[in-house]
Parts: C-alpha cells; structure tokens; sequence
C-alpha cells in the first residue's frame, strides 16, 4: 500500500500485533522514507521518537481532517472526533496536502487483479 503525494510515493505500513503497533517509531535513530498507518485511533503521542515527523488524522473514507507538521517528540495530540485512521509520516510530507481533501492510497495488488480480469 502506498501514499501518494503529487509524484512522491510513500510506502505504507499497517503494523500487526500489539508490540508492533505500540512500538511504531518509537526509538528509530535513522530518518525514515516510509509512513505507518493505524486505524480505529484517536488518541496521538509522540513520547520517545528520535526525529521530527509529519501526523495526517482521517476519517474513514481517508478525507484530511487535521494536519500537523513538524511535530517534535513528547507531544500529545488529544482525541478529536470523527477521525478514524492516523498517518505517521516522514518528515515534509503535508505541505503538499490540505484539508478536507482526499489522502490518494494506492494499492499495487488491486491493480493487478483489475489488469488479470481485464485481460482475462
């Protein structure tokens, strides 16, 4: 799955279990070129992550509700209402996007299924 943000890719990344999803970024000394992605999560903190990086909270049909950029560590974001998915991406990624508008997810696997029964 990928972000796509005007000609940039961003892989994205859904971590599975619970170690994965409570540890995400947290203690990564080397600046990432990848995003992770959490669902069904309001509540946002950015206790013991080593670099700066960008936070896109979206509702369920990926719409942009907020926006924060160049969040640095130990910061909370408290819960908002109507957000559903939560973006943890690299740094200065939202200042090519806006809000109320749609977040572009691509998924290479859907498109070859599509492409596989188009041909047949």
């Amino acid at each position: 799955m990928y972000l796509q943000v005007k000609r940039k890719k961003i892989k994205l990344i859904e971590p599975q279990g619970f170690w994965n999803r409570f540890k995400g970024l947290k203690f990564v000394l080397e600046p990432i070129n990848y995003g992770l992605r959490y669902s069904k999560k309001k509540f946002v903190t950015t206790n013991f992550l080593c670099q700066r990086i960008d936070i896109v909270l979206t509702d369920k049909e990926d719409n942009i509700l907020y926006l924060y950029e160049n969040m640095k560590t130990e910061k909370y974001i408290f819960p908002k209402r109507k957000v559903y998915h939560v973006y943890f991406l690299p740094l200065n990624t939202v200042k090519d996007l806006k809000i109320n508008t749609k977040l572009k997810i691509v998924n290479p696997k859907k498109r070859k299924k599509k492409e596989k029964e188009k041909n047949g």
